[in-house]
């Protein structure tokens, strides 16, 4: 982690952790079918992480999928933040167009869905500490086999 771009800290989740990571990951695989179902994205599997953000903790402006993996199709994050008021900052900014950023208070149990290698975004720092389940969908990747 570079953190004079992300300030964030994080714990990767994998099945048979704990009893609510395993509900939170068939959750996920749930959505993941229905977007198959619906989207035809062809999603092959779901990565994801615990993140906190202590108070001051940003990320800069990025997109999600890497330069040289184009496996991350579509992000989601679930805010678990409890009592979170606008005063409290760590909104995540998501630029829907280059002039146009659209902003997201990190409210409790609020899904946020999008393309991870079409929209930038960033976390703006907050006063108090900001928790959050982030994740991708993947699909398989254009490597050769």
């Amino acid at each position: 982690v570079r953190e004079g771009i992300r300030g964030d800290h994080i714990q990767w989740i994998d099945p048979g952790q704990a009893e609510a990571c395993d509900s939170y990951l068939a959750l996920m695989d749930s959505l993941r079918e229905a977007m198959n179902r619906g989207l035809f994205l062809g999603l092959e599997d779901f990565e994801s992480h615990f993140a906190l953000y202590p108070p001051g903790a940003f990320y800069l402006r990025h997109v999600d999928r890497f330069r040289d993996d184009d496996r991350r199709m579509v992000s989601a994050v679930v805010y678990l933040n409890d009592g979170w008021l606008p005063e409290h900052g760590g909104q995540l900014r998501m630029y829907l167009e280059e002039d146009r950023a659209y902003d997201v208070e990190p409210v409790g149990g609020c899904l946020v869905v999008f393309l991870s290698g079409e929209v930038p975004h960033e976390v703006l720092p907050a006063t108090r500490d900001r928790l959050s389940l982030t994740g991708w969908f993947r699909r398989r990747g254009n490597e050769p086999f």
